[in-house]
């Protein structure tokens, strides 16, 4: 071995051992004052709660995007001053008809045909099928015995019960068939052949006004994958055009039951009677962005840790704006001064050995859609991804918790999943630098389902081990009062040096972390 590559193995040993040096001096750029900062701009009153698609939402991606460019990350391939752009829609009601035996119904009256669960669609039918709840399963099938091919299908929303319990789940938690309901169950009348089901709630004799005028226009949402299979139209009716359709006694009879959650899988009803169904709808392209930036790293720089937090929020409703500075404000904010800190770490000679990327999405609010864009669209390889630790909401207090220092605690969610590393790296950098209450208590039957209900899940459905800091939730949450006065900026502080010390750990390992637990 000659002396000059002694001499070069012996540099990158040397340039290794450094970069795992000093990490509490670069944690301690992360400060109560310099997060307040930044969330008194993110959750300002000028971002107008920073909705997705809306100007808001694009002031508050501009001003992360000068941020990452001060702090001197560098822009990944596939991005635009430091934003990722990925296409939106919403659908917009042009005219819905329905029309039954000659007799025309009125919208909004008679029936609602949501644009949230209609295709632009015209059909002629003459046949109808009572089918229950429209649920079909091992356990309990309204469809057992019935043709509904060609027809429209007569369903109540909901499910039964069985002695106070879900017949389903055999719990007092009801499943799919309730929540989300009714997609599932257009779904499935449209692969039994139906033409359309009509929605029929126990619970909800007329519509209100908000219900009508909501109808008529869509969230934002992601367009469709190609494939998706169609589902049959939706048609909610008021009980008294149910009435008209069943029969005033037959009605009442079926109604009496449902809203006791009896089986009606044992009911049989058909009948003709002549109907047209009209629906069409214009769809209204719109777009949003991830911004993101990233620091190369060293001899592992083709390996990748990726931040991340939602900058969106619900924007503005009426007088109300929802500044949203703990969801995900905080997360936001995190992220950002997490990567001055990584950054400064960098320009000293201490910079990480896998590539470091800060990426706050949007599109949350809306249903994980900026990091299910980037999930099917990612910048950095995501198998050479070796985590993701996301920050959702880390600038409060459970006022539920009601055990252990709730000055001191952070949950931690998903550490039991994918990768047997992560809990370990967890309790190391807590151990040796934060000393926080490490409450992992959502890990396991957590009926909030917080797992699935943040960005790191588009990560995790993809393999990426992650982590999710969560502070739980509280009275402000999703709402107005959401507001940066609220923000325990000490304890946020604590919590945000135990993700950098264990984003700092994961950068400069040896090896990525193992993926040895099945995804489940």
């Amino acid at each position: 071995m000659t002396k000059k590559l002694i001499g070069f193995i012996w540099l990158l040993i040397s340039t290794c051992a450094i970069a795992q040096k000093n990490p509490e001096k670069y944690a301690g750029n992360i400060t109560a004052d310099g997060l307040k900062k930044q969330l008194t701009i993110i959750a300002g009153p000028e971002m107008q709660g920073r909705e997705t698609a809306t100007e808001g939402q694009r002031k508050a991606a501009a001003y992360i995007a000068d941020q990452f460019k001060q702090a001197g990350l560098l822009e990944a391939p596939g991005t635009t001053n430091y934003q990722q752009t990925f296409p939106l829609f919403f659908d917009s009601l042009v005219k819905a008809d329905l029309v039954v035996k000659g007799k025309p119904l009125q919208y909004g009256k008679d029936f609602i045909a949501s644009v949230q669960s209609n295709d632009s669609k015209s059909f002629k039918a003459n046949r109808f099928v009572f089918a229950g709840y429209g649920i079909s399963d091992s356990a309990y099938d309204d469809y057992t015995g019935k043709n509904v091919k060609g027809k429209i299908v007569v369903v109540f929303s909901g499910e039964p019960k069985q002695n106070d319990k879900y017949l389903l789940s055999g719990t007092t938690r009801p499943t799919k068939w309730t929540f989300p309901g009714t997609s599932v169950k257009a779904a499935l009348a449209k692969q039994k052949g139906a033409d359309a089901v009509i929605i029929i709630s126990p619970l909800m004799s007329s519509f209100s006004n908000e219900m009508v005028n909501s109808s008529r226009k869509t969230n934002i949402y992601y367009p469709k994958a190609a494939g998706t299979p169609e589902a049959a139209s939706v048609i909610t009716l008021s009980h008294e055009a149910a009435a008209d359709l069943l029969g005033k006694n037959q009605f009442e009879e079926l109604l009496k039951k449902a809203k006791a959650n009896e089986p009606l899988n044992d009911t049989k009803i058909t009948f003709k009677k002549k109907t047209l169904f009209n629906f069409s709808e214009v769809k209204v392209p719109q777009f949003s962005t991830n911004v993101l930036g990233y620091i190369e790293g060293t001899d592992k720089k083709d390996e990748y840790v990726i931040l991340t937090g939602h900058y969106d929020h619900l924007g503005v409703r009426g007088e109300l704006v929802f500044n949203g500075a703990d969801d995900d404000g905080s997360g936001t904010v995190s992220v950002i001064e997490m990567a001055k800190a990584f950054a400064k770490a960098k320009i000293d000679g201490n910079g990480p050995r896998r590539t470091m990327v800060f990426m706050t999405v949007s599109g949350e609010e809306k249903g994980l859609l900026g990091s299910q864009y980037y999930g099917e669209n990612p910048l950095f390889p995501l198998n050479k991804t070796s985590v993701n630790l996301n920050t959702d909401m880390v600038g409060r207090i459970d006022p539920t918790r009601n055990y252990g220092d709730s000055m001191n605690y952070v949950y931690v969610i998903g550490e039991d999943r994918l990768s047997s590393d992560l809990q370990k790296i967890t309790d190391e950098a807590n151990s040796k630098f934060t000393n926080i209450e490490l409450d992992r208590k959502f890990n396991a039957n957590d009926p909030n389902r917080f797992y699935f209900r943040s960005d790191h899940y588009n990560f995790a459905k993809n393999g990426v081990p992650i982590i999710f800091y969560f502070n739980g939730t509280h009275a402000d949450y999703h709402k107005a009062t959401d507001t940066v006065d609220k923000i325990n900026f000490d304890l946020m502080t604590k919590r945000v040096r135990l993700v950098f010390h264990t984003a700092w750990i994961m950068a400069n390992r040896n090896e990525m972390l193992k993926r040895d637990i099945p995804l489940r």
